[in-house]
């Protein structure tokens, strides 16, 4: 082969490679790269929807756990309120013999009580407002309290304070919340 032949023959091969990488580059650009980020956006999608079904059987499980239970808690309710919960025409006198049997069984002296009916929109329960004053010896005061808190009725403690008294006795003032059913 002559020296001028060679030349072109490796110059049409120069041309052919350099068109075959210019085709390549192309085809990169126009299709390889478009099509994998489809992909990476459809796994992403896949993904995601897949966390969204398993959320959602999760949710599903528990809404059907809830339902099962349902009249279980709606009876259970119900005896809840009629156990622990007095009607308000009987709150008051409920309320006064709580705290007078509470108190003779602590050994203290009750010394003031009053009452105050909270009116709570949209509450289904009433609130009767107690803020008791008992007299006696630290230990008998503490019985005192944790009886009243720990009672029957559905009654929530607000605050506690003592006060020194002449004799060596505190004063024990309780404010708490006794719920009605109106």
């Amino acid at each position: 082969m002559s020296r001028g032949r060679r030349k072109t023959l490796i110059r049409v091969l120069e041309i052919a490679a350099a068109g075959v990488v210019a085709l390549d580059v192309v085809l990169y650009l126009a299709l390889v790269r478009p099509l994998r980020s489809l992909r990476e956006g459809e796994e992403a999608s896949y993904a995601a929807t897949r966390d969204r079904l398993r959320d959602g059987k999760a949710r599903v499980a528990r809404l059907e756990k809830f339902k099962a239970t349902l009249p279980d808690a709606e009876e259970q309710l119900t005896a809840f309120f009629k156990d622990h919960v007095p009607p308000r025409r009987r709150g008051f006198s409920r309320a006064a013999r709580l705290v007078r049997e509470l108190a003779e069984q602590a050994g203290v002296q009750v010394t003031g009580i009053t009452y105050k009916l909270g009116h709570g929109k949209d509450e289904p329960l009433e609130r009767l407002a107690l803020d008791v004053e008992v007299e006696g010896p630290f230990a008998s005061l503490l019985k005192f309290a944790h009886a009243l808190e720990t009672a029957d009725d559905f009654i929530a403690l607000r605050d506690i304070s003592f006060q020194p008294v002449e004799g060596g006795t505190l004063t024990l003032h309780v404010g708490a919340d006794l719920y009605l059913t109106p």
